[in-house]
């Protein structure tokens, strides 16, 4: 065929589709509202950045005017909210294993009295494991609290023995640790989260839709209709499919990337461009990988059960959560095969770290890459469509 003549039949094709997306409900809810609602719930999930006032319990065996005040200085922190003094451990632990506290803050009795003598009291506390963020949260906030507790008691003795407090500082804290965070200086889980999360979810979509706009043709028997359209070329049939999908996804990556670097002014530390080129890349690797899906086995339940799990299988080993460089070598190298590995990349070293875009011009090669994995399985996927018959 002439260019003319191929960019006809894409059009053609594109407008074939445009109709099959507007008679499925399952297009607009995949492709606009199910990223939509994933963008307003995390987002708002998150919107504070850290969660605030986490419940716990103290076990006051003292009673003393010191373990008052230790109690409401831990009450201050902003992660810690002291709901439940009571004067027994059980207690406390009945209220953890009914789920309404997250830990508890144990103060033995005399602990004021043998704080003041150098006997050394034993402060406790303990923390739900089950609730990862809640527990560490409240377990640096209860640790920290211990240690000022004790260098608040060495100062005092220090100074009743007639110690200058640079004297008694240089003992209880020899070497000072100045701690500066990069990145994400506020420590916001929402930042932290969500730039991945919500890129995720788009490609998880991106391979659902892909894989099930041509499991369908299989599956009720339009294939030959779909190529004959498209001029019996599968790659002209493949770019009119695919085309008005493009343009939906890429709409919705950018009103992505708006929400996260516009709306919530997350760190953007190397502008615009550098964000909105790898969510295209993204979005166009994404189809291809679907394609590839599809191509590899070309029966719909097949191909939306290898999308899903390779789609889920990202969140974990893209790195985000768990360093790559801590997986064992065979997982370190796949995962080099999934897009959003390589758009974490990026984002990591333009959007937070605002390095030269020379750093991160090999994940940008990679998620170009990926387009040539349709061409790799092009002449099974034909045959699919041409002679493959559905079995239910």
């Amino acid at each position: 065929m002439t260019l003319k003549q191929s960019l006809h039949s894409i059009w053609n094709v594109a407008k074939r589709e445009i109709h099959r997306l507007t008679s499925k409900p399952i297009y607009f809810f995949c492709m606009l509202i199910a990223p939509a609602l994933c963008v307003v719930f995390f987002l708002s999930l998150m919107q504070d950045g850290l969660p605030t006032n986490l419940p716990i319990a103290v076990v006051d065996m003292d009673g003393s005017a010191t373990s008052r005040n230790l109690i409401r200085q831990l009450d201050a922190f902003e992660q810690t909210e002291v709901v439940y003094k009571t004067a027994t451990f059980d207690d406390a632990r009945r209220e953890m294993q009914k789920g309404n506290i997250y830990g508890i803050f144990y103060i033995p009795k005399n602990f004021a009295v043998e704080a003041t003598t150098g006997k050394q009291p034993t402060l406790s506390f303990y923390t739900n494991g089950t609730y990862l963020i809640a527990a560490s949260l409240l377990f640096r906030d209860m640790k920290t609290m211990s240690v000022l507790a004790g260098a608040s008691v060495g100062l005092q003795t220090g100074l009743a023995k007639g110690y200058t407090t640079d004297q008694i500082m240089g003992q209880l804290q020899p070497v000072v640790v100045d701690t500066h965070a990069i990145g994400n200086p506020w420590l916001n889980y929402s930042v932290y989260l969500n730039n991945t999360i919500l890129p995720g979810v788009l490609q998880l979509m991106i391979f659902l839709v892909t894989v099930f706009s041509i499991g369908t043709e299989i599956k009720y028997s339009t294939a030959r209709q779909w190529l004959q359209t498209g001029g019996n070329s599968l790659t002209t049939s493949l770019l009119g499919k695919l085309l008005p999908q493009t343009v939906i996804f890429t709409i919705v990556a950018l009103m992505c990337c708006a929400a996260l670097y516009g709306f919530n002014a997350f760190p953007l530390n190397s502008g615009w461009m550098p964000m909105i080129s790898a969510m295209i890349l993204l979005v166009l690797a994404s189809q291809a990988v679907g394609v590839f899906m599809i191509g590899v086995l070309p029966t719909l339940r097949l191909g939306l059960s290898f999308a899903s799990l390779f789609g889920m299988i990202a969140f974990s080993i893209v790195g985000f959560s768990f360093p790559v460089l801590g997986m064992d070598p065979t997982l370190q190298a796949l995962s080099d095969l999934f897009p959003l590995r390589h758009y974490f990349l990026i984002y990591v070293d333009q959007a937070l770290n605002g390095r030269d875009l020379f750093y991160s011009w090999s994940e940008y090669v990679w998620l170009a890459g990926f387009l040539i994995l349709p061409f790799l399985i092009g002449k099974n996927l034909k045959n699919a469509l041409l002679y493959f018959k559905y079995i239910p």
